[in-house]
């Protein structure tokens, strides 16, 4: 049997073409979407860790780019961010991340009150999923305040959202701080849209959608309901008036908020604890 020529070093342009034609999506965050669970960098290097099964839904539409901090330079070529229970920002990058969104950014953002997805680190281990969203005071600059009720069950339940059925557990609710006429809460409160400036922020106070070891089987069509939402042409198109009721310059001056204006700088009391 003849054997096939070797393949020629320009045989693959195509595909690598292809794949440098896709929109750049910024991914940050304590879930580990682009480079999965790993112990050590051999590890990924032998891939021999988890992979997160989000990563191959979303390259098939987006270009994926890791980030680490979100800096104005970092965010100057992104017109996309999915930002997945991250850490708490510090002070220059809520500037650079508000100051982002009301230029035209698309922002998908998960901020889960109380994740409940199996890792394989244990509780404590910097590499684990953070587990309480620790972002008051971006959201409060939003106009939301992030809140866990402590008796709801700690079932599987299912949100509609835009007639698509969101896979949650243990979620948590947005209320709003003031007027907040540029947001829109939906999904029983556990969602918020909000148009900021020139741009868009679909805001998830659950994290359930992205379980990495056990999703529910709807977790796949959820997410690209979400991210259509997102980044896709009805980005923003829900009616809501383009606000900026605070401008990006001064929210590193207001990261002290009291009680009584929306919180402390990544204080849990913010939320309702949980149990």
């Amino acid at each position: 049997m003849a054997l096939s020529p070797p393949l020629a070093a320009s045989d693959g342009a195509p595909e690598a073409e292809s794949e440098a034609a896709l929109p750049p999506l910024g991914v940050m965050g304590t879930i580990p979407i682009y480079w999965g669970e790993s112990g050590t960098f051999g590890e990924l290097l032998a891939g021999e860790a988890d992979l997160h099964w989000a990563r191959a839904s979303l390259e098939r539409d987006y270009r994926l780019v890791p980030l680490d901090y979100l800096s104005r330079e970092a965010l100057a070529g992104q017109k996309f961010l999915l930002l997945a229970q991250p850490r708490g920002l510090t002070a220059d990058e809520n500037v650079a991340l508000d100051a982002w969104v009301r230029s035209g950014g698309h922002l998908l953002l998960f901020a889960d009150p109380l994740m409940t997805g199996e890792s394989r680190f244990a509780l404590g281990d910097r590499r684990r999923p953070q587990d309480v969203a620790l972002l008051s005071p971006i959201l409060a600059h939003w106009g939301l305040e992030l809140r866990f009720e402590r008796t709801q069950s700690a079932d599987w339940q299912m949100r509609d959202f835009a007639g698509t059925p969101l896979p949650t557990r243990l979620f948590g609710t947005f209320g709003k701080l003031g007027e907040a006429e540029h947001c829109t809460l939906s999904a029983g409160d556990m969602v918020a849209q909000c148009s900021l400036g020139s741009g868009f922020a679909l805001i998830l106070a659950d994290a359930a959608v992205l379980d990495l070891a056990d999703p529910a089987p709807q977790s796949d069509a959820a997410l690209a309901a979400l991210v259509a939402r997102a980044f896709g042409d009805i980005a923003g198109r829900s009616g809501i008036g383009r606000v900026n009721a605070v401008s990006s310059d001064n929210i590193a001056e207001n990261q002290e908020y009291d009680r009584n204006s929306g919180g402390l700088v990544n204080d849990p009391e913010t939320i309702s604890s949980p149990p």
